[in-house]
């Protein structure tokens, strides 16, 4: 499988929104994420936004859904959105029901294992009830939390190995990730590379990192898209 980039748009302004999605497209990025922050400042008319703006590109809804699972997908898909994302910790209904309303509305299933007790029995949950794709998911608060109490920030790439060994679908890794692990994602057999704080946007103001970022994601989609993930 050919890698995927995705920017995610974590942010709070549409406008913002817009114009870094623009800039990440020129660069060669693939997919558009409506992060939860632009998600909760902006709803529905945010996705809709990056629909008009964008028609033609994939666009995934952060939703992080744990309940109402059914209607929040609907919503979504009929906004514009072709992904939306279900939480592993949800209950199994919520995720079967997530599943049926991607087939009902030709949208594809995100399934994320953020905060799972076990990650790798998470990601095989998520893709036994349906999911079309296994998000293996450290949590901005877990991180930071770990790394202020003196211990090392836990990272994605750590149980990734494991978890693409343990699926089928195709996996991608959130959390931290810097500049180099993102680019190595393709080589532990994740394809879906999502690139977000702190590299796309600054992870304390959730505002557009400075400096040359067009540039830089040209760089970073180059050296993704030259892997072939089998």
């Amino acid at each position: 499988m050919k890698p995927i980039v995705q920017i995610s748009l974590d942010l709070t302004n549409i406008d913002e929104a817009l114009e870094t999605a623009a800039m990440a497209l020129r660069a060669g990025v693939d997919w558009l994420e409506a992060g939860t922050p632009l998600i909760l400042a902006e709803g529905l008319h945010g996705v809709r936004a990056l629909r008009e703006a964008f028609p033609d590109v994939p666009i995934v809804a952060d939703l992080k859904t744990m309940d109402g699972g059914y209607l929040e997908a609907e919503m979504m898909a009929k906004a514009g959105a072709t992904h939306v994302v279900v939480m592993a910790r949800a209950h199994a209904e919520t995720i079967k029901v997530v599943v049926q309303a991607g087939k009902d509305y030709g949208i594809k299933v995100m399934g994320d294992n953020l905060g799972c007790l076990d990650m790798v029995a998470g990601a095989v949950l998520l893709e036994e009830l349906g999911c079309d794709y296994v998000i293996h998911h450290i949590g901005y608060d877990e991180r930071r939390g770990i790394a202020a109490r003196g211990h090392r920030m836990p990272s994605p790439l750590d149980q990734l190995r494991e978890v693409v060994q343990a699926v089928k679908v195709p996996v991608q890794a959130v959390g931290g990730l810097t500049l180099e692990q993102a680019i190595r994602c393709p080589e532990y057999g994740a394809p879906l590379v999502v690139l977000g704080a702190p590299l796309t946007i600054d992870a304390d103001s959730f505002k557009t990192a400075a400096g040359d970022l067009e540039s830089s994601l040209r760089l970073i989609c180059e050296k993704i898209h030259a892997y072939n993930v089998n």
